[in-house]
């Protein structure tokens, strides 16, 4: 795997964007912290990541001994990459983590680095334990998103990445731009989910006794329903799926422009999904010509 290595100027720091890999920077340094938050029942977190994968599961989950059901615990790691390991454990402090920290609401983002950089990166990494009911609202810009076993509204949105979702019971609003997104409900409540992409496929998995409205449409490719499940269909387009799942119910939107749709039954095991994390990202200046090269790695 080839490298490239480029200089960091504080504009970039803002319009990080580009995905590139770091080998020429044999420095390396991270740092990790846990903090705990108390949240009213019905709270929102909130996470704002620009480079790295978050994961947020339950607290009150198996194998987690959270006695408190209220609590939030979240862990970061802060990687830093540099041409030495001083340099990058000098860059550490530099990476940003803003915490807003309410009854009603836990806010937590990463705001990147400040300052003049040559040939440095930095991931942060986010695995988060919450009450089964929070409202979570999770967004990346260079990252996968990964949820399990949530049981109240979700919202989750990456730029670059992959959001993978497994045994959800509540409302969900999934979305990526350059990623696939791969939602798994254990069942299916009464609130609308929604699973969106540009550039990339969408996949969910439902039990064979949801009842459901399903609409769903695509640019560039196809849609394949398991024969397991009990659609009515009542349009089947060169871009377009409706039907009902016995009897209809919860409204589900599946859309990609370029990819293809699947519908599954839980009860079949699924294809494993493509989990590959990103790569470490160097920032760089955004130009005419680094747009124009940007535009034609796609």
């Amino acid at each position: 795997m080839k490298y490239r290595y480029a200089l960091v100027f504080p504009l970039a720091l803002m319009l990080a964007g580009c995905d590139m890999g770091l080998a020429h920077l044999a420095g390396r340094a991270t740092e990790e912290w846990t903090h705990h938050y108390t949240l009213s029942p019905g709270g929102e977190l909130r996470i704002a990541n620009t480079n790295g994968k978050i994961e947020v599961e339950p607290s009150d989950g198996p194998g987690n001994d959270s006695k408190d059901g209220n609590v939030v615990e979240v862990r970061v790691e802060k990687i830093a990459r540099a041409a030495t390991d001083t340099g990058a454990q000098e860059l550490l402090p530099r990476i940003g983590i803003k915490e807003e920290v309410s009854p009603e609401r836990v806010f937590i983002r990463t705001e990147g680095i400040s300052g003049l950089m040559i040939g440095a990166g930095f991931e942060v990494r986010y695995h988060v334990r919450a009450p089964r009911n929070v409202f979570v609202n999770v967004t990346n810009t260079n990252g996968q998103i990964a949820l399990t076993g949530l049981g109240g509204k979700v919202l989750a949105r990456t730029t670059n990445g992959a959001v993978v979702a497994k045994g959800l019971t509540g409302s969900v609003e999934a979305s990526s731009t350059n990623g696939m997104v791969n939602i798994d409900f254990a069942s299916v409540g009464k609130e609308p989910i929604s699973a969106k992409t540009t550039n990339g496929g969408v996949s969910i998995s439902l039990p064979d006794s949801a009842k459901v409205d399903l609409s769903a449409s695509w640019t560039n490719g196809g849609i394949n329903v398991s024969p397991d499940l009990k659609v009515d269909v009542s349009e089947r387009s060169r871009r377009r799926f409706e039907g009902r799942m016995n009897g209809g119910g919860t409204p589900i939107e599946l859309h990609t422009t370029n990819g293809g749709i699947r519908v599954r039954s839980r009860n079949v095991e699924a294809e494993a999904p493509d989990t590959t994390e990103p790569r470490l990202h160097e920032l760089r200046p955004r130009g005419p010509k680094a747009e124009r090269e940007r535009g034609q790695s796609h």
